[in-house]
């Protein structure tokens, strides 16, 4: 557990550093569109590996669950700086520019929330995790219906 503890950690700082250098390469909408895309298939594939789990569908284990939901919350940092001036499109609405505080402050509530889940599935009990998951699908959703084209 400590090695992927390790491992994660060394991932998350990787991903940082290659965000970063992304953001000097998003001159060019559809690479941030890419970025951004990608980041977000990877959160919903771990995200519905916990969906899952609180829906039955999948036998709960707490490693797993847990493993996904440090994923989640690692990742849930990285799309945002893809949404800058000058990327638009995508399934992005041009609300996510013209209303950019809302668009901001439903990333940061879909960001709390997953810290929120994460430190749920750290705890072991399914209850909570099914209580986090449901706030945390919650913030999802009201992203995507106000900024994400159907």
């Amino acid at each position: 557990m400590k090695v992927h503890r390790i491992v994660l950690a060394f991932s998350a700082v990787a991903l940082s550093l290659s965000a970063s250098l992304a953001f000097a390469q998003f001159q060019n909408a559809e690479k941030a569109i890419e970025y951004r895309q990608s980041v977000m298939t990877i959160i919903n594939t771990h995200f519905g590996r916990i969906g899952a789990v609180v829906k039955g569908a999948a036998p709960y284990n707490k490693d797993d669950v847990s493993k996904n939901a440090e994923i989640v919350a690692m990742m849930s940092t990285l799309p945002w700086q893809a949404f800058g001036p000058g990327t638009e499109g995508g399934k992005a609405k041009p609300e996510v520019w013209s209303d950019n505080t809302k668009f901001k402050a439903a990333a940061d509530k879909m960001q709390l929330a997953v810290v929120d889940l994460n430190k749920a599935a750290q705890s072991g009990d399914l209850e909570s995790i099914k209580k986090a998951f449901g706030a945390a699908g919650s913030t999802c959703k009201g992203c995507h219906d106000d900024f994400k084209k159907k």
